[in-house]
């Protein structure tokens, strides 16, 4: 019987598919919580003051640590969330993959950019390189 259902612990395998990526959301999403209402009111806190209260600020290595924390949970978060979406909207299963592939590269494209421009700032240095901005 090719066709029967397969179970294990009571639960058709079939359904199981997603369990670990829904807990990987929620995880994640638990430790996003208070670091965003962190990173809000370091925003409301900062908002205003002069660059060298910033580039201070960043200095301390908890304040970056934690902010490249919430960079990387967040885009990883991103990532998941959008799978989700495509594998929901998007019935052709190769132009799923290739959107999210393609997104997830532009996600840790984000999240690296992140961290280097946090680790810029906590070092004291300016946040774009040379050449760029004005």
């Amino acid at each position: 019987m090719s066709g029967a259902a397969k179970f294990k612990n009571k639960v058709k395998i079939s359904e199981r598919h997603g369990g670990g990526e829904w807990l990987t959301e929620r995880v994640l999403l638990t430790a996003l919580l208070p670091l965003g209402v962190w990173v809000a009111s370091t925003g409301f806190t900062l908002a205003g003051a002069s660059y060298d209260a910033v580039m201070t600020w960043f200095a301390r290595p908890l304040n970056a640590g934690l902010t490249a924390v919430t960079a990387v949970l967040l885009f990883g978060y991103l990532s998941l969330a959008w799978k989700v979406i495509l594998e929901d909207y998007v019935p052709q299963v190769g132009a799923r993959k290739a959107l999210t592939g393609l997104l997830n590269l532009v996600l840790l494209v984000l999240a690296a950019a992140s961290v280097f421009f946090i680790v810029r700032l906590a070092l004291g240095s300016a946040p774009l390189p040379a050449g760029f901005g004005a």
